[in-house]
């Protein structure tokens, strides 16, 4: 019995994890106690996607543990040892302004969770692949601090600088401001680097941009397109928050990204970090995310656009995946921000 572990199993990337490693035979073991909901209420509630799961994958065993809880992860890590194959975590306290709010939660769930799984990894599976979903937001306001262009509907920046097709791991993570979220998993990121490096686990970070996809239980305070999808669909109106709603975010949906860890589960490595997201292929701005919904689903959204913008929200962010794309050159994108939309808009008028 080959075992995939997922945490935050019935969020976004870990319930694409789930279908995923499933199909590839692989039993999963989904950890989740649905802290969405008690972060973002009623819309980030993950009853709908757990149901789901628990429908379609006859191999996926559901267990309602939170990651911070060192003595109950313990036992599981104990009862199923060696059958572990490869671990994902992905569970995470996900949003910025919900950390500044409640920053001993935040950094529980994201810094000393994330500790908990490696250490006791390194315990009972020391020889499986570790994938840790980090987040673009361990560079802070680094990224704002690169000569930027205003255009018509997004920043931009020069033809002529070595950003120009994105973002890449060199950049520094400190020296800067973050927001409160940004430090929690700055912290995990590191120490997941450490544990591969100075330890010898096959560990990776995937620092990734926006993820979307239609498994997403979009909130307010967490989930950018798909949120501004259902929202607009429901309410014809969205709130853009400070840059003038032309701040870029590169989008990757969940099946490209879990289809890297595939990759690195097949060919694992210690320490690694990789940027990860839609790089230039798949980008909008928020202005040019609404003019593509107003677009696709033939419907007018009223803007309502504030001045003042989030602590840590980067102006201009597209991920720079040559690393990754050099070590695992199999590694294909499908899906374009238009395309995501376009998928998001049909599962939400369905």
């Amino acid at each position: 019995m080959n075992i995939a572990l997922i945490t935050g199993s019935c969020g976004l990337v870990g319930s694409e994890s789930a279908y995923y490693f499933s199909k590839k035979g692989f039993n999963i073991l989904g950890i989740d106690n649905n802290a969405r909901k008690f972060f973002f209420g009623k819309d980030g509630d993950i009853t709908w996607i757990k149901k789901k799961l628990k429908g379609d994958l006859k191999s996926y065993e559901h267990l309602n543990l939170d990651i911070t809880n060192y003595q109950a992860l313990s036992k599981v890590f104990i009862k199923y040892k060696k059958k572990i194959k490869v671990i994902i975590h992905a569970a995470a306290q996900p949003s910025h302004d919900w950390a500044k709010n409640k920053p001993f939660i935040d950094f529980e769930i994201n810094a000393r969770g994330t500790l908990n799984l490696l250490e006791l990894t390194k315990l009972h599976c020391p020889e499986v692949p570790f994938i840790f979903m980090s987040t673009n937001k361990v560079y802070g306001d680094n990224p704002n601090k690169l000569p930027l262009i205003e255009e018509k509907n997004r920043w931009e920046i020069k033809n002529t600088h070595k950003y120009k097709s994105g973002i890449d791991e060199n950049m520094a993570i400190d020296n800067c401001t973050h927001s409160f979220f940004g430090v929690s998993k700055s912290y995990a990121d590191l120490i997941v680097q450490e544990y591969g490096k100075n330890i010898g686990l096959k560990t990776a970070c995937f620092r990734a941009g926006c993820i979307t996809g239609p498994n997403h239980s979009g909130a307010r305070l967490h989930g950018f397109l798909s949120y501004l999808v259902k929202t607009c669909l429901k309410k014809r109106k969205y709130t853009l928050i400070g840059y003038k709603g032309k701040q870029v975010r590169d989008n990757i949906h969940s099946i490209d990204l879990v289809n890297c860890f595939w990759e690195f589960y097949k060919k694992p490595r210690k320490g690694e970090i990789y940027n990860i997201g839609g790089g230039r292929f798949s980008n909008c701005s928020i202005l040019e995310a609404l003019s593509m919904v107003e677009i696709l689903a033939n419907i007018k959204i009223k803007k309502n656009i504030l001045k003042e913008n989030r602590v840590g929200d980067h102006i201009w962010y597209i991920s720079n995946m040559k690393k990754f794309k050099k070590h695992y050159p199999r590694w294909k994108q499908i899906y374009s921000t238009k395309k995501i939309i376009n998928q998001l808009i049909k599962e939400f008028s369905s």
